[in-house]
């Protein structure tokens, strides 16, 4: 699979300096942790799951979530699971199973792991990992150990995602002590650990908030001063840190065509990126545009997404500019080891080759997965061409 690779490859090459590379569910971690970009929910109960991921990865959907926990209710967990092994038997049974998304399943307890392993069988090759709700210290070391166990059992690499949502998090008295318990588990478990995901729905629930859709979720600083501990404890880019991502949008519409078929025409012309701005802020995703960049400002990468409407923004603003390509590039240089400063290629600013350095490396690698744009090809080509047909 490949970000972008759902459209055709002489578009490709129109839009991208560098493609971005293909990879698969058993490339490194941290290529997977990279690579996740808008990764899609969805309750485990839907009768035509299967179909619902075969669509979506022909829409360019690289990760998706199969939700047991809050999106059912409690009188519909075993169905869901017996769902979950049917449709998964479905997709082993289908040819092209290596285009398919990285398959994750957020289970409520520890005892789900194994049991949900074990029942898939021989499909359980489609499945990459767990997500682990309200993590941490104390409810994490059990579910990380059960994914553990059912590894070695099962023989396939399962990843865990844990979710940062729990009150202790959020509550002053007890945060740091929660998120220090947090990082010695997934320390100790680091190589089974993929990403961290933020639970903000949890966060505002706690106090009774929900931003509106003109809000992103920055601008509720009880979660913003919660997003900015976890980055500083648990993103660090020294080596001890993990991927964050970026918390959830709630806001959609209901429409198969989200926006107006001329608006795919290309090149672009001003009229065209003018109608586009305007249907965007129609469709209540202007704010979504603007929590995408707050997070990538603060330091996530990646979001969760419930609509599949959402995907191709979150993609679109994924892919490295030409320009920030350039200064990655120029701070990483081997004759540039040891320090000091240089004028942009770009001539509009200068890179301070130690303090840039490691945002020069999550530039490359983020340009590995999701390419580097031509220099002529903005958010707004990127946005319609990864629109579905």
């Amino acid at each position: 699979m490949r970000h972008f690779g759902h459209i055709a490859p002489e578009e490709r090459q129109r839009l991208f300096y560098r493609e971005p590379s293909l990879f698969t569910a058993e490339s490194p971690a941290r290529v997977l942790a990279a690579a996740l970009g808008a990764t899609l929910y969805s309750p485990a109960t839907r009768p035509q799951l299967a179909d619902d991921i075969v669509k979506q990865a022909g829409r360019g959907v690289v990760s998706m979530v199969l939700c047991l926990e809050d999106s059912i209710s409690d009188a519909e967990v075993v169905g869901a699971e017996e769902n979950l092994v049917r449709q998964f038997a479905d997709l082993a049974g289908r040819p092209g199973a290596s285009e398919l998304p990285l398959l994750f399943i957020r289970v409520r307890e520890p005892e789900q792991i194994p049991d949900l392993v074990e029942r898939l069988g021989p499909a359980v090759r489609l499945l990459s990992g767990f997500v682990l709700p309200k993590f941490t210290e104390e409810r994490g070391v059990p579910f990380l150990e059960a994914l553990t166990a059912a590894e070695s059992a099962s023989g396939r690499r399962l990843f865990a995602m844990p979710v940062l949502e729990s009150p202790g998090l959020l509550y002053m008295e007890t945060r740091r002590e929660t998120l220090e318990g947090i990082h010695r588990t997934v320390d100790k478990y680091r190589d089974r650990v993929l990403a961290l995901r933020l639970g903000v729905t949890d966060f505002c629930s706690a106090y009774g908030l929900r931003r509106a859709p003109d809000m992103t979720a920055y601008d509720v600083q009880i979660v913003a001063s919660v997003i900015a501990d976890v980055v500083n404890l648990l993103g660090r880019a020294d080596g001890t840190g993990f991927t964050v991502t970026g918390p959830v949008w709630e806001y959609f519409r209901v429409q198969e065509r989200m926006f107006k078929p001329q608006l795919r025409r290309s090149p672009f012309q001003e009229v065209e990126v003018e109608e586009l701005r305007q249907s965007l802020i129609e469709h209540d995703l202007d704010g979504l545009l603007r929590e995408i960049a707050l997070d990538r400002a603060n330091g996530l990468l990646g979001k969760t997404c419930i609509h599949p409407s959402h995907v191709p923004a979150v993609h679109a603003l994924s892919v490295v500019s030409h320009e920030e390509y350039s200064d990655a590039q120029d701070i990483l240089r081997p004759e540039r080891g040891g320090g000091g400063v240089l004028r942009s290629a770009y001539t509009n600013k200068m890179n301070e080759v130690k303090p840039h350095r490691a945002w020069a490396e999550r530039t490359l690698q983020r340009a590995e997965v999701f390419g580097v744009a031509n220099e002529d090809i903005g958010f707004v080509e990127l946005l319609a061409a990864g629109l579905p047909s």
